[in-house]
């Protein structure tokens, strides 16, 4: 557990920390040019707490607070910050301050400020750092960006192949460069190959005299260096790892992930894909007003031209809609119900496809228990509508035919909800990207196509 988690967890939430008042407050001294008065109040602000608040403000309040308090600020508040903020309150900063916040951080989290910087100024930034320090922030950088290479930490506890657990104990009381939090002990051979791990419980329980390797686990699982974030999610999750050793295409050991930087990854995949399945490239609320439009014009402009094609399948029922007004009134019903059942079921799909659940060895089985539940629902909810209608409108052809065209779309919207995404996956397309709004006009078109068809046999 990183220091800034530590540090939540003992002041409360950030939320608990930076209440309103406390805000207000803020902004009434940096009125008026308070700075000691700044300082005492955020004095006692963890790390998350602290970056909460310079995400409260407005950009020129946060400027001013940054100038005021960089000489103050822990460095896991640059960590704790979002994305766009981090960005602005780096401008900010000078090159040395951002090179001796680096060098407080772990490998992964230095590597993480210094990789969003310009290229001039993170040449600068590295000019600063020791020449140990940037050489291993450069090999860090030089791993894809989303890859384990650039999640995994270098600070970890190493030990050969032929120590005891005496000699383990004395070198971990007598090293300087250890990390402050140690969950287990790597073992390796004379050409830095991994061998197994150790506990730390299981070390301090053993006798000095017995060999490491007597009591390592050698079964222990590793990650790829160039092993996608994703994946890494994946192996954390399925083995319930609190840490996990990386290695090269040779078994060389390289560094560790920590559980806390995995939970991160998984916020930030759950995020990225709730964003693409509501066509936005990103859920920032930081983000510049012209950015954000930007990323929203191009799924909007697809979605317009899915919806000329809804309606030019009604333009074709005009005469029917002209000669039966309840049908205009009744046909949005089925349409906006099957797409509601087909949100339900893409949700699930895109959901299982991105845990590795949903494959080829279970996806017909998926499919037809989707299309029985549409089925089902589309029934029971073809009674209840038909009867309102029939209430309504004293017709029983029209309840007839609504409650028909109920079934039909909901039927269709589960197995349009469950197709869809696996035919994107199978084109390697992303199916959180573009799902919904192909869904939306399947069930739009085959909703209005379905009542507005049987209403021109049945009632015309």
């Amino acid at each position: 557990m990183t220091d800034a988690a530590r540090d939540s967890i003992e002041a409360g939430s950030a939320l608990d920390e930076v209440t309103p008042s406390l805000i207000a407050l803020v902004l009434e001294h940096l009125e008026h040019g308070r700075v000691d008065e700044i300082r005492a109040a955020t004095a006692d602000l963890s790390p998350a707490g602290m970056a909460h608040l310079l995400e409260q403000v407005a950009p020129d309040s946060r400027n001013q607070l940054v100038g005021i308090l960089k000489g103050h600020l822990d460095p896991e508040t640059l960590i704790e910050l979002d994305d766009e903020v981090r960005e602005e309150v780096l401008e900010n900063l000078e090159p040395k301050d951002i090179a001796a916040a680096a060098q407080e951080l772990d490998t992964d989290d230095a590597a993480e400020i210094i990789s969003v910087l310009p290229e001039i100024e993170r040449r600068e930034v590295l000019s600063e750092l020791p020449a140990a320090d940037r050489a291993v922030i450069e090999e860090t950088l030089a791993y894809p960006e989303h890859s384990a290479g650039r999640l995994m930490q270098r600070e970890l506890v190493a030990v050969p192949d032929t120590w005891t657990v005496g000699q383990v104990i004395d070198h971990c009381r007598d090293a300087t460069d250890l990390p402050e939090d140690v969950y287990d002990l790597f073992v390796i051979d004379a050409e830095r190959q991994l061998r197994g791990s150790v506990a730390l419980g299981r070390m301090l329980r053993t006798k000095r005299p017995v060999p490491v390797v007597d009591i390592m686990d050698p079964d222990i699982p590793s990650i790829p260096v160039t092993a996608d974030q994703e994946q890494v999610a994946h192996i954390f999750r399925d083995q319930n790892l609190v840490s996990c050793p990386v290695v090269d295409s040779e078994r060389r050991l390289l560094g560790v992930i920590m559980v806390d930087d995995v939970v991160d990854v998984i916020d930030e995949e759950a995020e990225d894909d709730l964003a693409r399945m509501g066509g936005v490239s990103g859920i920032d609320i930081h983000e510049p007003a012209a950015r954000t439009t930007r990323s929203r014009f191009g799924w909007l402009f697809v979605n317009l031209g899915t919806a000329f094609l809804a309606s030019s399948v009604i333009g074709r029922f005009e005469d029917e809609l002209q000669k039966v007004v309840a049908l205009a009134v009744l046909m949005p019903i089925v349409a906006s119900m099957g797409g509601n059942a087909g949100t339900q079921t893409v949700t699930v799909a895109v959901r299982a496809l991105a845990m590795g659940e949903l494959t080829t060895a279970n996806a017909l089985r998926f499919v037809i228990k989707e299309i029985i539940v549409g089925g089902a629902n589309g029934f029971m909810f073809a009674l209840i509508v038909g009867a309102v209608t029939w209430l309504w409108f004293h017709d029983p052809r029209i309840a007839l035919t609504i409650g028909a065209a109920m079934v039909i779309n909901l039927v269709a919207a589960a197995l349009a909800g469950t197709l869809i995404p696996l035919g994107l996956q199978w084109l390697r397309i992303d199916p959180a990207v573009a799902s919904t709004v192909f869904l939306t006009t399947v069930t739009d078109v085959v909703g209005f196509l379905a009542f507005l068809g049987l209403a021109a046999v049945f009632l015309l």
